[in-house]
């Protein structure tokens, strides 16, 4: 495994994006050591927002878009031709790409080096932060704080990384990952439960307020910890469990939707929806690449006048919202949709810097990771799994009214796959329909993933995971391949 940094934050200055939120904008201590650094509350509180940092520049490696890469590409949301992930969206990962810039992309997707940095960091945190002294904190509430953002931070990379890969190298402690030590690939269920096990800890650690409103989302609370175990549960088929974890988001009363007549204030970020959002949309924040450079096209991006680099597959488009077409999402997050490239909008939150006479366009949209739609369909998907359908009817209708839309009149034995069309109405392009189709194939044995792009067989064969990176092999000879591409690379 490639060798990480021994250092705390250094991790800022190589940041990606043009700019970074104040609390993921400390300076790099890059003389510090765990030996000296670890004295007080800011130096707890800087070290966790290099974990956050650390995983924002996960999610925008390849261009800024891994987070959709991996969530939306290799979906029938999209038929993208667009040369340097044409491969990524047709679910080519196997390919020796000749390309350098193809080559980088899919290098980059296929490998988990990043998400380790994260890891490290956290688990660096979970060790130190308990050896300051309470006295060193405005407050023990404070303290827990930390400590139960950085169990977070840990069970949201694993949990991340299980979904893409399913057996990956589990690392708990501080320093082995540094260290570069030869680990081999533990089984995806003991990786959830660690993961389960670290988001409890978690919950039993954090607050639901935050010490400030502009830590809003883009920081762990207790809802960001129920809202990831609820999602972990859904993956890992625990129904009965997913709906509980739902529950504790839902009741407590923190969350509220946002008026769908003003639907892209949601991907702004810190709005009343917002669960768990990875800060860039401030005005000191913002990505030059990004989804947004790859969606949109003029007027809403005036730096492309053809069609968008990735194409929305119509058909798709057409069966989610075409039956619907006054739905509020669909009117406010989609343009051009009677024209052959429809785009989607909601990620058009943009400025224009002119700098050396030339005019680069910065994106300010937040990565929304889980918001309270996400979590009442999820509660939906658990109840109908549980047969409880008159229930899930309820929450799935709910979501519905607030776009607009009338009851769901399909029948029970329908329900399911209802429910996951009806997430991909809602969170179009925000990361989940992949995961949402391989929870549909699993539950319920239909695989709908568009344009052949993962067949039954190959989905029960496991083509869904992703695999590793032949150079992670070379580097770690205790890794093995994905099972269902091992002979395809």
């Amino acid at each position: 495994m490639k060798k990480l940094t021994t250092y705390i934050i250094c991790i800022i200055a190589i940041s990606t994006l043009a700019s970074c939120k104040k609390f993921l904008d400390e300076k790099p201590i890059s003389e510090s050591t765990d030996l000296t650094f670890w004295k007080n509350e800011k130096d707890a509180d800087q070290s966790v927002a290099a974990g956050y940092a650390l995983l924002r520049k996960t999610l925008n490696k390849a261009d800024g878009v891994a987070f959709f890469a991996y969530g939306d590409l290799p979906t029938d949301e999209y038929t993208t031709n667009q040369w340097r992930y044409s491969d990524i969206s047709n679910v080519n990962w196997s390919i020796a790409v000749p390309g350098s810039e193809v080559w980088d992309r899919m290098m980059q997707m296929r490998r988990y080096d990043t998400f380790y940095s994260a890891i490290d960091q956290a688990n660096r945190c979970i060790k130190f932060i308990p050896t300051i002294g309470d006295d060193k904190f405005s407050s023990l509430v404070a303290k827990n704080n930390l400590l139960g953002e950085a169990y977070f931070l840990r069970a949201f990379n694993y949990f991340y990384m299980a979904r893409i890969w399913g057996d990956i190298p589990l690392v708990t402690e501080s320093g082995l990952i540094t260290d570069a030590v030869d680990l081999p690939r533990t089984k995806e269920a003991d990786v959830i439960a660690q993961c389960i096990k670290d988001v409890n800890t978690a919950i039993s650690l954090l607050n639901w307020n935050y010490d400030n409103a502009n830590n809003r989302a883009v920081r762990a609370n207790k809802g960001a910890a129920y809202a990831l175990l609820a999602h972990i549960y859904a993956w890992k088929g625990d129904y009965t469990n997913c709906n509980i974890a739902t529950d504790q988001v839902i009741n407590q009363g923190f969350y509220q939707y946002v008026d769908r007549g003003t639907y892209l204030n949601i991907f702004k970020g810190k709005s009343t929806e917002g669960i768990f959002e990875i800060a860039q949309s401030d005005e000191n924040e913002g990505n030059v690449n990004g989804i947004s450079s790859y969606t949109l096209k003029t007027p809403y991006l005036t730096t492309v006048t053809n069609n968008a680099g990735f194409t929305i597959n119509t058909t798709t488009l057409n069966n989610l919202y075409g039956n619907n077409a006054n739905d509020k999402r669909f009117t406010n997050a989609f343009a051009l949709t009677t024209t052959t490239d429809p785009i989607c909008i909601k990620y058009s939150n943009i400025t224009y810097v002119n700098g050396n006479n030339v005019i680069t366009p910065v994106t300010h949209n937040n990565i929304i990771i889980f918001r309270l739609a996400d979590i009442k369909l999820l509660k939906a998907e658990a109840l109908a799994a549980l047969t409880q359908y008159s229930a899930a009817r309820i929450v799935l209708n709910e979501v519905r009214l607030q776009a607009g839309l009338t009851d769901w009149t399909g029948t029970d034995a329908n329900l399911f796959e209802g429910i996951i069309d009806e997430r991909g109405r809602e969170l179009f392009l925000e990361g989940h329909r992949f995961y949402d189709l391989v929870r549909l194939g699993k539950k319920m044995g239909i695989v709908k993933f568009g344009d052949n792009k993962i067949s039954k067989s190959d989905f029960d064969a496991g083509k869904y995971y992703w695999p590793i990176d032949p150079a992670l092999l070379q580097i770690n000879k205790k890794l093995t391949q994905t099972t269902f591409w091992s002979s395809k690379m």
